[in-house]
């Protein structure tokens, strides 16, 4: 039986030891928290289908949909999410939104 390594580092350790993993993964801490922020505001079907994207240091945030025609129903949203996300206290300077395929 092999002795566990006592100097062994979780994941989380390396990664706040790492100053652009840190970075990265607190900008997708923060983009996940939006996206929990705003499913409320969304009629249940397109709030479901949702997935949060990037978030850049400018502030500005990527909604990936699966489909066109999501993609143009949840455009009809964004000034109300705008809204609600400066209200929770999470603004952003744009929300982008995109097509990709989804799990």
């Amino acid at each position: 039986m092999t002795q566990p390594n006592r100097n062994a580092q979780t994941l989380h350790e390396i990664i706040d030891q790492t100053p652009g993993l840190a970075r990265l993964c607190a900008l997708a801490r923060q983009s996940q928290a939006r996206l929990q922020a705003i499913r409320p505001h969304l009629p249940a079907g397109l709030a479901d289908a949702l997935h949060a994207g990037g978030l850049d240091e400018a502030g500005q945030w990527t909604l990936l949909v699966p489909s066109a025609p999501f993609a143009s129903k949840l455009r009809q949203f964004v000034p109300q999410l705008e809204r609600a996300l400066q209200e929770a206290n999470l603004p952003v300077t744009k929300i982008s939104i995109k097509v990709a395929a989804l799990p």
